[in-house]
């Protein structure tokens, strides 16, 4: 026989349409009582009826009724206890936290809607790639296809855009496995950007967890209301997965839109501010997110809140995958410490749904010990924030401080380690698949600007160039912005290949951001999160600079692809290659191995680095990747290696286009290596 705890867990939430009728559900520890109000059709503003819920064990709030059908409009309204820890207030209509369909009346008005879920998925099936295979693209809906010609006007920057054939095209052309969204669970703006005619563009400041974004709709199909909204979702993650695509989304369990104590109450404050959010006996919140809230984890409804909806969009829309935004704060206990054993994260992992997702966090939060990187259990990839930092470094930071004073500072030591797979923080978990890979993301420098400015210019922001990040690891090559010099736009374009390359051909999961593979600048801008124009959006009238770098791009994703010794599924020895494991040697710009002193010079930054994996047949497959991390030309010996005879040329990070002849180099001959560049062989 279960217990109250148990059942409360497994007891479906929300509203469950039944023939005849439908019972609905809630949860609130602290209420004392609660109504459903069922809205007037027409005039929102009017109830039509009200059912008062009844209390059952523990804080599970029921009714049913034959008039809670398909198609209703309705509202919670909550009463309770008054105090500091509490908000409740009888006249204030709240929403339901598991509303599958919602309408906006006003910024500060909506209702909840019992839709019709019924889709057509016409046999298409999950594309059930796997994370070792994956290149991820991180997109924003609206920003994708806002200004894509190729779309008809009426749709673009919309979900059907998203599913849009030229959409897919484009994708599949690059080379993408995953497009990761953006969130498109329901958000608002906050009333700060709204009173600076501005809103939150990138979306996370989520006010509802199961029901779409309805601006992110068609606007006709907006008109309609949420269930053709939800149907036009369905229809583009069909039509990706149709294409062998998968659809991730980035997804803010760690903290709502209702913001500080004196931020708006749109659903749980009003419902259960005592429960729903950590806070103090005083009321205070422990804001570990940055955002004004973050919601107690140590609460098992708020963690049954969550994975209910995972296993909803996981099963309802088909999505394979999710990036979790400051997956710190989910794994906080009762005393707010970072638990890697966090129950939340075991009952993913157990959950026979949620678990054949791609479950990726972002290993951080604002709060004390809040940088968790390397931390989380196998299972749960990474952003690596160290990979990021490593590569930017080598390939911008090092270089700025070698033109400032002469000496760079770091050798090639902390390269090798995040090109390998950053095995130093990742060890004993999945192997270098537990790295997601990335130098930029939404948040920050876009590849252009990395490589184009110093610092940050925030201004269109309205704080003063307050916000956005101070320490961006970038460098401008010499001029602020765009540059006329056409020597530092080559330079530029180089050290943004040499950014991509290096990203491409790691092992680990790589993850380009939207925009990137043709060079797209946000003209500084390392905060855009409030830019909904063409700051943001991506661009569809690339010049030839930008499309070359795209070919450049494409040819690299291709590269890794075919190759398997450019992503290895466990973490690489040095002695022969087996079915287990891959090996990996490193070389000296001399051809010889590494020696300690080699790999402990800060101003030793040529590296070799020889990948060889055991193919199916027995064979080796060797892919040779150099190195030159100076502003010097580099004249470098290619190792012999017993059973290596010539070197077949790849990619070269000197030329603006990937190579069109044939060149072959013999083992132990020199190879002239173009300042800061990479050059990648086939070995025979």
């Amino acid at each position: 026989m279960m217990d109250s705890q148990t059942e409360k867990l497994t007891e479906p939430l929300g509203l469950s349409l039944l023939d005849g009728g439908g019972v609905f559900s809630t949860w609130s520890e602290s209420a004392s009582s609660i109504e459903l109000h069922i809205l007037n059709q027409e005039d929102t503003s009017l109830s039509e009826h009200v059912l008062l819920l009844e209390r059952g064990d523990a804080g599970i709030w029921s009714v049913g009724d034959d008039r809670l059908q398909t198609g209703i409009k309705y509202v919670l309204r909550a009463s309770g206890p008054e105090g500091p820890r509490h908000a409740f207030d009888p006249a204030r209509n709240l929403l339901d936290p598991y509303a599958k369909g919602l309408v906006r009346e006003s910024p500060k008005d909506y209702h909840c809607v019992a839709i019709d879920r019924s889709f057509d998925w016409e046999s298409v099936a999950k594309p059930g790639i796997a994370l070792s295979e994956s290149v991820i693209y991180e997109a924003h809906v609206r920003g994708m296809t806002r200004i894509n010609p190729a779309i008809p006007e009426e749709i673009r920057g919309s979900y059907a855009a998203l599913g849009h054939p030229a959409t897919i095209e484009y994708l599949k052309n690059l080379g993408i496995t995953a497009i990761e969204l953006l969130p498109i669970q329901t958000f608002i703006s906050e009333p700060r950007l709204v009173n600076l005619g501005l809103i939150n563009y990138w979306g996370y400041n989520t006010i509802n967890y199961f029901s779409p974004h309805m601006r992110y709709a068609a606007e006709a199909t907006r008109a309609l209301g949420p269930d053709h909204i939800l149907r036009e979702l369905k229809t583009a993650i069909r039509e990706l997965h149709r294409a062998g695509i998968e659809v991730i989304l980035d997804v803010v369990y760690n903290h709502t839109a209702e913001g500080g104590s004196k931020g708006l109450t749109y659903s749980y404050r009003g419902l259960d501010n005592s429960s729903y959010y950590r806070q103090d006996d005083q009321g205070n919140y422990h804001d570990t997110t940055g955002c004004g809230n973050s919601l107690n984890f140590a609460n098992p409804m708020v963690q049954k809140l969550t994975l209910d909806s995972l296993r909803y969009w996981t099963e309802e829309l088909q999505i394979d995958g999710y990036r979790f935004d400051l997956a710190a704060t989910l794994a906080r206990d009762e005393h707010n410490h970072f638990n890697p054993g966090h129950p939340i994260l075991q009952a993913m992992q157990q959950d026979p749904v949620i678990s054949q997702a791609k479950l990726i966090v972002e290993p951080w939060d604002v709060g004390m010990g809040g940088w968790q990187t390397g931390n989380f259990p196998a299972g749960f990839p990474e952003w690596n924030d160290r990979y990021r930092d490593s590569v930017r470094k080598f390939w911008l930071a090092d270089i700025s401080q070698a033109r400032s004073n002469g000496n760079h500072g770091s050798g090639v030591q902390e390269l090798a380690g995040r090109i390998s797979g950053s095995q130093d923080l990742m060890n004993n978990r999945q192997g270098p698949n537990a790295s997601l890979n990335f130098i930029t993301a939404h948040d920050g420098f876009t590849l252009w600007d990395l490589v184009s400015y110093n610092v940050k210019h925030n201004s269109a922001n309205g704080e003063g160039n307050r916000d956005g990040a101070n320490h961006n690891i970038s460098f401008n090559h010499g001029f602020e912005g765009e540059s006329p010099n056409p020597s530092i736009s080559y330079a530029r374009r180089k050290a943004a290949r040499n950014l991509m390359g290096t990203l491409l051909l790691s092992a680990g999961v790589p993850m380009i951001t939207a925009g990137d593979e043709r060079l797209k600048t946000q003209g500084g801008n390392n905060n855009a999160y409030c830019q909904d124009n063409v700051t943001t959006w991506q661009n569809w009238d690339p010049n030839s600079h930008q499309l070359d770098f795209e070919a450049t791009v494409s040819h690299l994703i291709s590269l890794r692809k075919q190759y398997p010794a450019l992503r290895p599924r466990t973490f690489t020895k040095t002695d022969e290659p087996t079915p287990e494991h891959d090996q990996m040697l490193w070389f000296s710009v001399r051809g010889d191995e590494m020696s300690i002193e080699d790999w402990h010079n800060s101003e030793r930054r040529t590296l070799q680095r020889l990948a060889y994996h055991l193919m199916n047949d027995g064979s080796k497959e060797g892919i040779h990747l150099v190195v030159n991390g100076t502003e010097a030309v580099k004249n470098v010996t290619l190792p012999k290696v017993k059973g290596i005879k010539e070197y077949e040329l790849l990619w070269d990070s000197a030329l603006e286009l990937p190579p069109k002849r044939n060149i072959v180099l013999q083992a132990g001959s020199k190879l002239r290596m173009v300042e800061t560049s990479i050059q990648l062989f086939l070995v025979r």
